[in-house]
């Protein structure tokens, strides 16, 4: 617990995405909620529903999530497992307003305010997940943040002619699950005003940035920045603000660097005029270079916390009216009509130091209006609060991981209950695990590891080690989530995911993580991992940097680990380098192109096999298939093409493994 939390009233957050580290909007409005009620004299016990760490994984990248930091700055910090699948998309009109809050949320909720009962107030984020506060006990005060407004949301994407992977819903629906809350936070006037015509709950607005750089006016404008989140918002607008600025560019005028997790998402941008910073761990090392800050949004709703941020850091900002929304702004060059106009005003700054001037000081007033609205707003929240009397509620003497394991609440209906009534300390052995991430680059690789020199960096990490097959396998149990790969360990190949709800070992943020590397003298079998509950890495599907050989023996390692599906095989064809099974697959894998990697199994051997084909079958020949985790839709007959480096044996266990998914086809004796 950090020193400065402590013996202060408590206020429990739930958030869908990870307070650290700071690389989007929605992080920087939960970082800046938090800093407020830290400010206001409360204690923060943060809950992290692994939501965002899902979608990560869906799309075959390591969640950028960084849980040694949040338990740095919380008193608490809670990981609730996102064992359901969350919906991208819908067949309906608009999302159920509950249909991104699985149990597994609320379960969480009900045993924390039965293990803190002195917490006085609950905030979650995004009206998704209002549900959980139907789980708060009477007394304390519920309170929801916004982010956005979400009904109708999806027609912002009709201008593109795309679909919306993000929740959106309709009024009832919104309005339905505002009125779960006492107080409602939203994130800008507009949407305050909108806020209070579907609810009786009271509706405050957000926090303010604090300042962090004054305002001066830029010598000349060199570069021109934009920093953003890899969401669909940001890559249309940039994008089209990129082949804007792009022609007719010459060296004479700025450079346009951009910045953030987007760069992920922008290959082959770079060019005359265009660069690519990439993802930077502190603000400071983006704003020192750009002279003034590009906000060239065509959608989205809500505030754009990169404005306000920029502004924070005594940045010009130039602009749509879209992307200073919120911010009430009066000058032309804060409410441009295009892209285009975003470009002529930068090119008019760039050219005149006294509209630079001019811009400068209209950015700055802008700044201070924002701020004195949000100060009042944040002084009127933390009075709220105050005046619950949740200052009188003094956090209990536990610290973080004591929890109460002696209470144990129950799962609802509806939510498996595994290991609800189960004291679900922490192993000693390998767990049950299931599929990790990718995020950190080599350097912060090295620079987080245990044996980086860092002395007590991670003085609660334990490991243990087994060998076999030429292959070093490091399972270390810490909280440490953020790198991919560790110089000393390895790659990052799975993550455990803890099974059960209702106990403080299940929402701990500790978790095993399995990293291997190649060893020559590693000899003999490898090791046989049993049924492992885990999270699968990259390693497996898209990044692929283990020789083949590794990658084999990693797949006979974890081979017993727990799937998502699993059903029987029929060899219908075996020839030199070829190998077709006709077996069922999950439907949602039978069309379209879906990443994915193959191991066949047999006694202490294993063989990768490159999935070539897809073929879909009139009739179903194959009768056993079991779902075992409820997380991919019903199967379809196919006939799978592999191609592998010699051939197979006519028997064994094919594991079809996808970004996030476990399959095991089991070819038995004579299925040839």
């Amino acid at each position: 617990m950090p020193p400065s939390q402590a013996g202060k009233p408590a206020i429990l957050v739930l958030a869908p995405m990870p307070a650290a580290p700071v690389s989007a909007g929605n992080r920087r409005r939960l970082a800046a909620t938090c800093e407020a009620l830290t400010r206001g004299g409360f204690a923060i016990d943060l809950a992290y529903y692994a939501h965002e760490d899902q979608i990560y994984r869906r799309f075959g990248q390591h969640p950028p999530t960084d849980l040694e930091e949040m338990e740095r700055t919380f008193r608490n910090v809670f990981l609730i497992e996102a064992r359901t699948v969350i919906p991208l998309k819908t067949r309906s009109t608009a999302f159920g307003i509950d249909e991104w809050c699985p149990d597994e949320v609320g379960d969480f909720v009900a045993w924390y305010c039965s293990a803190y009962p002195e917490t006085g107030a609950v905030l979650v984020n995004y009206v998704f997940l209002s549900r959980a506060l139907e789980r708060v006990p009477p007394g304390v005060l519920r309170l929801i943040d916004t982010h956005d407004r979400f009904a109708g949301r999806q027609t912002q994407y009709r201008p593109f002619r795309a679909e919306p992977n993000f929740f959106y819903t309709d009024a009832d629906g919104e309005a339905a699950g505002l009125a779960r809350a006492d107080v409602v936070l939203a994130i800008q006037a507009a949407e305050a005003c909108y806020f209070a015509s579907l609810t009786d709950s009271r509706v405050l607005l957000p926090p303010h940035f604090p300042a962090q750089t004054p305002f001066a006016v830029p010598e000349r404008v060199a570069r021109i920045g934009f920093l953003g989140h890899g969401n669909d918002p940001n890559l249309f607008s940039i994008g089209r603000f990129i082949r804007a600025w792009r022609d007719g560019w010459t060296p004479d005028r700025p450079e346009l660097v951009i910045a953030g997790e987007i760069c992920r998402s922008l290959p082959g941008v770079e060019g005359p005029g265009v660069r690519l910073l990439g993802y930077l761990d502190r603000l400071e090392d983006f704003y020192a270079q750009a002279d003034l800050v590009v906000a060239p949004m065509l959608m989205g709703s809500g505030l754009k916390m990169k404005v306000g941020e920029a502004l924070s850091f005594g940045r010009p900002v130039i602009g749509t009216e879209i992307g200073l929304e919120g911010f009430e702004p009066v000058e032309p060059a804060h409410r441009c009509r295009d892209v285009e106009a975003v470009k002529a005003a930068v090119l008019a700054v760039a050219a005149d130091a006294e509209a630079l001037a001019r811009l400068t000081r209209a950015s700055e007033a802008l700044f201070t209006r924002y701020a004195a609205t949000a100060l009042a707003a944040e002084a009127e929240l933390i009075e709220l609060l105050r005046a619950r009397r949740i200052e009188h509620r003094i956090p209990s003497p536990r610290k973080r991981g004591e929890g109460r394991d002696d209470l144990v609440v129950g799962a609802t209906s509806g939510s498996e209950g595994e290991g609800a009534f189960q004291d679900a300390a922490l192993s000693k052995s390998p767990p049950h695990l299931r599929l990790p991430a990718r995020s950190a680059d080599d350097e912060v690789g090295r620079a987080l590891s245990p044996r980086a020199g860092r002395g007590n960096a991670n003085p609660d990490a334990e490991s243990f080690v087994v060998r076999g097959g030429g292959l070093v396998l490091t399972c270390e149990t810490s909280a440490r989530s953020r790198p991919a790969a560790d110089p000393d360990l390895g790659v990052l190949v799975a993550t455990e995911r803890r099974p059960g709800h209702g106990t403080a070992a299940v929402y701990t943020p500790r978790r095993q993580r399995w990293f291997a590397r190649v060893e020559a003298s590693a000899d003999g079998a490898a090791p046989d991992l049993g049924p492992l509950d885990v999270a699968l890495s990259p390693e497996w599907v898209r990044d692929r940097t283990l020789p083949p050989a590794t990658r084999a023996a990693l797949a006979r390692a974890f081979a017993q680990m727990q799937a998502d599906w699993e059903t029987g095989g029929r060899i219908v064809g075996c020839a030199a380098e070829r190998l077709e099974i006709e077996t069922l697959l999950p439907g949602v894998l039978v069309n379209g192109t879906h990443p994915a990697a193959a191991f066949l199994v047999a006694g202490e051997g294993a063989s990768e096999w490159r999935l070539e084909r897809v073929t879909p079958l009139h009739r179903r020949r194959i009768g056993t298939y079991a779902n075992l985790t409820g997380r991919l839709p019903a199967p379809l007959p196919v006939s799978l093409s592999f191609r592998g480096a010699a051939t197979g044996p006519a028997s064994g266990c094919l594991l079809f493994l996808i970004d996030d998914g476990i399959g095991r086809i089991i070819l038995p004796e004579g299925a040839a």
